[in-house]
């Protein structure tokens, strides 16, 4: 009896021992961090390492010249790039507003601040995917599967003939790359937020107050960026759609007062009006060439995305990705049948369903079947020949690159002049590369790049006119005078080729492209400088 006893209090203590040692493991291995928290730090590093050596290219300066903005002027701030009112710019957004604030208590200037933002972008837009993704699958490999896929499987770069389209939002390593910095990342990175707190309660309920918040934080995203607001709200109405199946009143109730709070933020923001901007057509010519090349441009996401798509559309008629991919390949439809290519733009959100699907179903419980092997083959493939065709490129420095991959762009610095122009003072140039930089070190153009609703476009195209006129060989000086007395024209910057007014003086020359910067007299009180450049430059 005693032996039994014993070897009773024996086992007792031996299963103790055993359940203290199994907790202690787990708890040991809990700590160990996820395959997406090891790649994804990786990836922060890599990435924002490879957009921090980009130089300040693109639109970059546009958007350093909203930051100087309203910096100066936090409540009426002036128009981003010429001489006059801002009223009414979709260019002050929430964003730009906090940024302004940052530079403002810093002390930096614009430009270093847009330039500081891109590492923060890139961390709102990791851990939101992460998020998102984790609300379609627990699987731990599925979120790093995701990562690869969005960056890599995008088709060819800018400068094939079907490249990534260059504008931000698009998840393209090297169009990341580029853009790493510019509020469409940022919104991005928020959209992948709103999904994932939207799946949630949309397929097990939420308190009343989270659905004021999921509409507060989708009227940031339309404010940060419209054109990605569309995309965002179109996977709200996906996941809501595919996964809300209790149609209860209270139900119903509590998602429209989602919607409410959401339109209802959005049209009390005071800079601008986002309800103004539906239908307006001035960006649509900008946004055509998106619908050029698609099938060169989308093929690797197509080949091994839509398999999955129709792998899921199999089991679930109203899974969220299917309904999100064909609900913005309809605005896509419309956009080119109406002819509003602007929203050509949802395309980067058409991609990402396919992508996430493809995701998904090779992170996956269930066994490794003929199909799911095809569909790994052909993501590898697939994404292998992305990486080798562009988007090496965007992490491979151009010093030691043996192949000679595409690069981001490396645009020449315009410091050189705006080190001699005064802040607000106007210059007149036709310079592609120079009238979207320029306005970043905060002097303003006679004529805005790009249409923007606090400058109506008529006027828009009568600047542009004047500054034709300005440069045309043809001109008198006369008309010239009166071109600079309108817009108050204190410099001229010119390509080498380009003949000088006679009533500039030389001040500076461009060390990479010989462009020469001239002061128009009587403008300013400096004096010119003709020591600065080459004798016989100017002409």
């Amino acid at each position: 009896m005693t032996d039994a006893r014993a070897a009773g209090v024996t086992t007792a203590a031996a299963r103790r021992v055993a359940h203290g040692s199994t907790a202690v493991y787990g708890g040991l291995r809990s700590l160990r961090p996820s395959p997406y928290l090891v790649f994804g730090a990786l990836f922060w590093l890599v990435a924002g390492a490879a957009a921090w050596r980009v130089p300040v290219c693109c639109e970059f300066g546009q958007h350093a010249a909203v930051v100087e903005r309203l910096a100066a002027d936090l409540w009426s701030p002036s128009h981003p790039t010429v001489d006059a009112p801002g009223a009414g710019s979709p260019y002050y957004s929430p964003y730009a507003v906090l940024q302004a604030v940052v530079a403002r208590l810093s002390g930096l200037d614009g430009w270093q601040v847009v330039k500081l933002s891109g590492p923060l972008n890139l961390l709102v837009l990791l851990t939101g995917l992460g998020r998102f993704v984790k609300v379609l699958t627990p699987r731990p490999w599925a979120p790093v599967l995701a990562l690869a896929f969005l960056v890599l499987l995008s088709g060819p770069g800018p400068g094939t003939g079907a490249g990534a389209p260059s504008w931000s939002g698009f998840l393209g390593l090297l169009p990341l790359t580029e853009h790493l910095a510019f509020p469409g990342t940022f919104a991005v990175g928020l959209t992948f937020w709103l999904w994932a707190l939207t799946g949630r309660p949309a397929g097990s309920g939420g308190r009343p107050a989270s659905y004021a918040a999921l509409g507060a934080l989708g009227a940031l995203v339309v404010l940060v960026h419209p054109v990605s607001g569309v995309g965002a709200t179109v996977g709200v109405v996906a996941l809501v759609a595919g996964r809300q199946r209790s149609r209860h009143a209270r139900v119903v109730a509590r998602w429209g007062a989602a919607a409410t709070t959401a339109v209802l933020l959005a049209a009390l923001w005071p800079y601008f009006s986002v309800f103004a901007l539906i239908g307006n057509g001035t960006l649509d010519g900008v946004h055509e060439q998106l619908y050029t090349g698609l099938v060169a441009r989308y093929w690797p996401a197509a080949v091994v995305g839509l398999p999955a798509l129709w792998l899921r559309w199999r089991r679930d008629r109203r899974d969220p990705l299917v309904l999100m991919f064909a609900l913005c390949c309809l605005i896509v439809l419309c956009g080119w049948l109406s002819g509003h290519f602007t929203y050509g733009r949802v395309l980067a959100t058409a991609v990402v369903a396919p992508q996430l699907a493809l995701a998904v179903e090779l992170a996956g419980p269930r066994p490794w079947a003929w199909g799911r092997r095809v569909l790994a083959c052909g993501a590898a493939a697939a994404a292998g020949a992305c990486l080798l065709l562009v988007h090496a490129g965007a992490v491979v420095p151009r010093a030691v690159d043996p192949v000679g991959f595409e690069q981001p762009p490396r645009w020449p610095s315009y410091a050189w002049a705006a080190e001699r122009i005064g802040p607000g003072e106007v210059v007149l140039t036709d310079s592609h590369r120079a009238t979207r930089a320029l306005p970043g070190f905060g002097p303003n153009l006679v004529a805005p790049t790009r249409p923007d609703a606090s400058l109506p476009e008529p006027e828009r195209q009568r600047r542009l006119d004047a500054v034709r006129r300005y440069l045309d060989p043809g001109s008198t000086r006369a008309e010239r005078a009166g071109i600079a007395r309108r817009y108050d024209v204190r410099w001229v910057l010119l390509a080498p080729d380009q003949r000088a007014p006679q009533e500039a003086v030389v001040a500076a020359w461009g060390p990479r492209t010989g462009e020469v910067l001239m002061r128009v007299r009587g403008a300013g009180s400096a004096a010119p400088d003709p020591a600065n450049g080459p004798s016989g430059t100017g002409r």
